[in-house]
């Protein structure tokens, strides 16, 4: 397989500031920290990861089949309009979620809505996951667990508060967005593995801090927090950082498959 067939979830420009940077825009939403009843703290916190946990199950069984499953692996390589499907199908429900309060608040439609995102975002990272070897992916796996794990922690631990560097986050995911374009118009005409690696860990880097950040507006102990209604805005950043997280990490340590 030929390096310009292989899709990608990153190499896309729309999908970086389009799909991934979070849409905090409203103000009911992301405030300066002002919660004082710890248990409802707590109960938000474990709604979240429960249905993050549930998220990462569902997509580490279609990254299993995808990858181990050599019908289904043929099948979704030989009819790429399953993918291009399931990003419009990605794009509109994390759109729809992200920038509208109606939709996201409304259960059961909230759920419904995140379900569909989930299974997407699952399809589109488990085709990607076919065309790297069978190790890679289990390898990038395990980084990947590894990464968040040490990430959460330090953001339950630490007293730096991440939450306050906005700002940072903004021009570095601009810096991206901008590289994103540039490897998009030169990969056509010549692979340069250098550039395209440079790319995937400055991306990771990324989107780790993004886990962070969205780690501690979960919290709620620093300056900004997350309102305990947006259960489903917040379970969706982390589950789409940990995903892009793997999904670089993908690009960076995968070996492609002949």
């Amino acid at each position: 397989m030929t390096q310009g067939k292989v899709p990608t979830l990153i190499n896309l420009p729309s999908c970086f500031l389009g799909t991934s940077a979070p849409c905090y825009n409203d103000v009911e939403m992301l405030t300066e920290s002002s919660w004082n009843d710890c248990n409802i703290r707590r109960i938000f916190i474990r709604k979240v990861y429960a249905i993050l946990m549930i998220q990462l199950l569902v997509t580490l069984a279609v990254v299993a089949l995808f990858t181990f499953c050599d019908p289904v692996k043929d099948y979704i390589q030989s009819n790429p309009g399953w993918y291009w499907a399931s990003y419009a199908v990605f794009f509109i429900t994390y759109l729809t979620l992200s920038c509208f309060t109606a939709p996201r608040r409304q259960f059961p439609w909230n759920l419904i809505m995140l379900a569909i995102f989930t299974l997407s975002l699952s399809y589109m990272t488990g085709m990607l996951s076919s065309f790297y070897n069978t190790k890679s992916v289990v390898l990038c796996l395990g980084i990947t667990a590894a990464v968040c794990l040490l990430v959460t922690i330090f953001s339950f631990q630490t007293k730096f508060d991440v939450t306050s560097y906005q700002g940072v986050l903004f021009i570095f995911c601009m810096v991206l967005f901008l590289s994103g374009i540039m490897l998009a118009l030169i990969l056509p005409f010549k692979y340069v593995p250098w550039l395209d690696t440079l790319y995937a860990t400055l991306g990771a880097i990324l989107f780790t801090m993004f886990l962070a950040f969205d780690t501690q507006l979960l919290m709620g102990n620093k300056r900004y927090t997350i309102s305990p209604e947006e259960y489903v805005f917040a379970t969706l950043n982390i589950y789409l950082d940990i995903i892009y997280i793997f999904s670089f990490f993908l690009q960076i340590f995968g070996t492609r498959r002949e």
